[in-house]
C-alpha cells in the first residue's frame, strides 16, 4: 500500500481540472432554492428553453482566506413536454388513480413526454408504466406543491356516481363508507349521500365514520360519546336513517385511534360479502383512511408490497380516480388470531414496547389527542436480502477510473390469478369538492396554514362590548350589543393567527393588515387581497345558559370556529364575517360547550388567558397507576 501512495499523488496531480459541484436548484443570484427535476419541470411560458453550453473547467484549487466563494451557476432543466400525438395509456396512475397520458400538461395523469416514453417504449409497453405516478402526485408527495388542473367538480361526482351504479358483483352490492371531517359538522356533502343512493345504486348499506377526533381536546368527560351523538343527528337531519344506516364509528385515520375498531367492526358484521367504497369531501382523510386499512388486518397479507399508496395532501381533490386493494376473507381461523394479538397487545404497558415502537408513539402524541396503534396478524414472511457482489466491478487499473454498474430496477410484486379472481375490493374514491368552502379561494401555501393537522390548542379572551376578534383576514365577530364580558373560544390551525381590536381600529387594521404577517392568511399583499373576495358580515342573536357551557359555535367556512360562552340569560349582538362566497353557519348546541374551561390564567392587560394543552390517550394500551 505504501508503495502504491506516490503512484496515487501523481495522478492525481494529473488529473484533469474538475468543474465546480451544482446543487440541484442553485442559483446564482442567492434566491431561495426551487425545485427543478428533468423529468418533471413544470412547462415554462412562450419558446423553448435552450440549455446554455456548459461552463469550462477550472482547475481545483484552496480558497484563499478572506476570499469570497465562487457564485455557482444556475441548473437549467429541459421542461417536460406534452406530445398530442401519443394515445393515453389505459394505466393507472398508482397515486391518484389517473389514466396515465403525455398529451395535455393540464389534465390528470400527465406525465411529460420524455418520461412516458422513457418508461412504455421498453421491453413491457405500456406495462412499463405500471407503478409509476403522475407529475402531479410527484410534486405533492416530495414536494408539497399542488399543480391547478382543469378539473370541474361535476367529474368527480361522474366517477363517484358511475363506480355506484356499477352491477353487483358476487350478487351483493358494496357497503359505503362515509368518511367525514367531524370539525366540519354539518357536513356541507352528507345531504347529498340520499341522491347517490338512489333506486338504481345497489348499495347494500352505509357506515358513517367521523374523522380527525384526534385533532380536537376532550372538553369534559364523554366527550367521544357526544361527538358520536352530534355525527348521528347530521345524518338524521340527512335523511339517512334506518335500514341504510349501518354505523356511526369515530376515527383517526393518521393517529390510528378506533381503527382496530373499525376493522373489528367490517370483519364481524360485513365480513367479506361484497365490495367496499369509500366516500366523503375532500380533505375528509379518506385517502389517508385508505393507507391506514391498507397497512391493517382488513387487506390481505401480501397486498402492501403489490398496491401503492394513495397521494396524500392537504390539497383538496388529490385522488382523481378509483384506487383499491384487497379485502382479507376474516375466516373464524383468521378472527380468532387476530381477538389473541390484541388481547396481548392491550396488556403491554408504554415501557414494555420497543424503542422504536416509543418513538413513533411520542410522535403520534404530537399530532393528536387521541392516539392508537394499528398492528398486523397475518404478516407475509419476507426472505431475506441477497447481496449480489460482483468483485470484478470493485478492481480496476491505475490509468482507470471507477465504473459504477447499472442499478438494477426492483422487480413489482404482482397478484396471480387465483388472488383476485373472486377478491372483494376496498376502493378509494374522489372526493366530493365542498362547495361555499374558504379553502377554494386559497393557494397552497395557505391551505397549509388553514388546515389543522396537529392537536388543536384552545384559544379563549374575554370581550366586552365594543371589541372585535380576527381570524386571519379569513373571519371576524364583532360584540356589539351586551351587558356583561363574554368568553370566545378559537378551535382552528395553531398556525392561524388571532388579533383582537376595538370596532373603532378593526376596519383600518383588516385594511392595513390584510395580505401581510399580522393577519397572515391571505398572503401576497396589496396584489393578492385585489383578487380576495371582501368580508360580508351576518348579524347573529344570542343567549347565554352560563359561565362554564358555551351556547353556540360561529363557524367561520373551513377556517375553524369560535365557541360563545355567555352568561345565564345574558342577550349578545354579534356581526361574524366571512370572505363573500362562504359559508358561515352557527351551530347550536356547540361541538365542544366546554371548551372555555380548557385555559390557564388570565395574561394581564390583555383579552387572552394563557393556552392549556390536554394529555394524549393512547388506546389498546394498558396506563400505569391513575389518571
Amino acid at each position: 500500500m505504501l508503495r502504491l501512495a506516490p503512484a496515487l499523488l501523481a495522478r492525481l496531480a494529473r488529473a484533469r481540472p474538475c468543474a465546480p459541484v451544482l446543487r440541484r436548484g442553485a442559483t446564482v443570484s442567492g434566491e431561495e432554492e426551487r425545485f427543478v427535476f428533468p423529468e418533471y419541470e413544470p412547462e415554462p411560458s412562450g419558446a423553448a428553453v435552450v440549455a446554455p453550453p456548459p461552463p469550462p473547467a477550472v482547475p481545483c484549487r484552496e480558497r484563499e482566506p478572506g476570499r469570497k466563494r465562487r457564485e455557482r451557476a444556475p441548473v437549467v432543466a429541459v421542461a417536460g413536454r406534452p406530445d398530442p400525438s401519443v394515445p393515453p395509456s389505459g394505466v393507472s396512475c398508482s397515486g391518484c388513480g389517473a389514466e396515465l397520458q403525455c398529451r395535455d400538461g393540464a389534465a390528470p395523469g400527465f406525465l411529460p413526454a420524455e418520461k412516458y416514453r422513457s418508461l412504455s417504449e421498453g421491453p413491457a409497453g405500456a406495462e412499463g408504466l405500471r407503478g409509476a405516478v403522475c407529475q402531479r402526485c410527484w410534486l405533492l408527495a416530495h414536494h408539497g406543491r399542488a399543480l391547478r388542473l382543469q378539473l370541474p367538480p361535476e367529474q368527480h361526482r361522474l366517477v363517484v356516481s358511475a363506480a355506484l351504479r356499477r352491477p353487483p358483483r358476487h350478487g351483493r352490492g358494496p357497503l359505503l363508507l362515509y368518511i367525514l371531517d367531524v370539525m366540519e359538522l354539518p357536513d356541507p356533502v352528507l345531504p347529498q349521500l340520499p341522491g347517490l343512493l338512489e333506486p338504481d345504486v345497489p348499495a347494500a348499506g352505509l357506515l358513517v365514520v367521523g374523522n380527525k377526533v384526534d385533532l380536537l381536546p376532550a372538553d369534559s368527560p364523554g366527550h367521544l360519546g357526544r361527538l358520536r351523538r352530534r355525527v348521528a343527528e347530521a345524518c338524521a337531519q340527512a335523511g339517512l336513517r334506518g335500514a341504510p344506516l349501518v354505523d356511526v364509528r369515530l376515527v383517526s385515520a393518521k393517529t390510528g385511534f378506533g381503527l382496530e375498531g373499525l376493522v373489528s367492526r367490517l370483519q364481524r358484521s360485513w365480513k367479506c360479502a361484497g365490495d367496499v367504497y369509500l366516500l366523503g369531501a375532500t380533505n375528509s382523510g379518506k385517502s389517508t383512511l385508505f393507507n391506514t386499512l391498507l397497512r391493517s388486518d382488513y387487506c390481505k397479507s401480501r397486498a402492501p408490497d403489490a398496491v401503492d399508496r394513495a397521494t396524500v395532501s392537504p390539497w383538496p381533490g388529490t385522488t382523481l380516480n378509483l384506487l383499491k386493494f384487497p379485502i382479507i376473507n376474516p375466516t373464524c381461523d383468521r378472527i380468532f388470531r387476530r381477538q389473541e394479538r390484541l388481547k396481548e397487545e392491550a396488556t403491554k404497558t408504554e415501557d414494555q414496547l420497543s424503542s422504536e415502537e416509543k418513538k413513533y408513539l411520542n410522535y403520534l402524541k404530537k399530532q393528536g389527542y387521541l392516539v392508537g396503534r394499528v398492528g398486523r396478524t397475518f404478516q407475509r414472511q419476507k426472505s431475506s436480502a441477497v447481496v449480489d457482489f460482483d468483485p470484478d466491478m470493485l478492481s480496476y487499473s491505475m490509468d482507470e477510473d471507477p465504473s459504477h454498474s447499472p442499478r438494477k430496477r426492483e422487480e413489482r410484486e404482482e397478484f396471480t390469478y387465483n388472488e383476485v379472481k373472486d377478491a372483494r375490493w376496498c376502493f378509494d374514491t374522489p372526493g366530493i369538492v365542498k362547495e361555499n368552502c374558504v379553502l377554494n379561494l386559497l393557494t397552497e401555501e395557505e391551505v397549509k396554514l388553514v388546515l389543522p393537522t396537529h392537536a388543536i390548542v384552545p384559544r379563549t379572551f374575554i370581550l366586552k362590548p365594543g371589541m372585535v376578534l380576527f381570524l386571519a383576514a379569513l373571519g371576524r365577530i364583532d360584540y356589539l350589543q351586551g351587558e356583561k364580558p363574554a368568553w370566545f373560544s378559537v378551535v382552528a390551525s395553531n398556525l392561524l393567527p388571532v388579533r383582537i381590536s376595538t370596532l373603532s381600529n378593526a376596519d383600518a387594521i383588516y385594511e392595513k393588515h390584510a395580505g401581510r404577517e399580522l393577519l397572515k392568511v391571505p398572503m401576497g399583499g396589496e396584489e393578492r387581497m385585489k383578487e380576495f373576495p371582501p368580508l360580508v358580515p351576518q348579524d347573529i342573536t344570542l343567549k347565554g345558559i352560563g359561565t362554564t357551557e358555551a351556547v353556540a359555535d360561529i363557524k367561520l367556512s373551513s377556517a375553524g370556529w369560535v365557541a360563545v360562552t355567555a352568561h345565564e340569560e345574558e342577550k349578545l349582538l354579534l356581526r361574524a364575517y366571512t370572505p363573500k362566497g362562504t359559508a358561515l353557519v352557527v351551530r347550536e348546541p356547540p361541538l365542544l360547550p366546554y371548551i372555555s374551561t380548557i385555559r390557564g390564567a388570565r395574561i394581564a392587560g390583555t383579552a387572552a388567558y394563557r393556552t392549556k394543552k390536554p394529555p394524549s390517550l393512547v388506546e389498546n394500551l394498558k396506563t400505569m397507576g391513575t389518571r
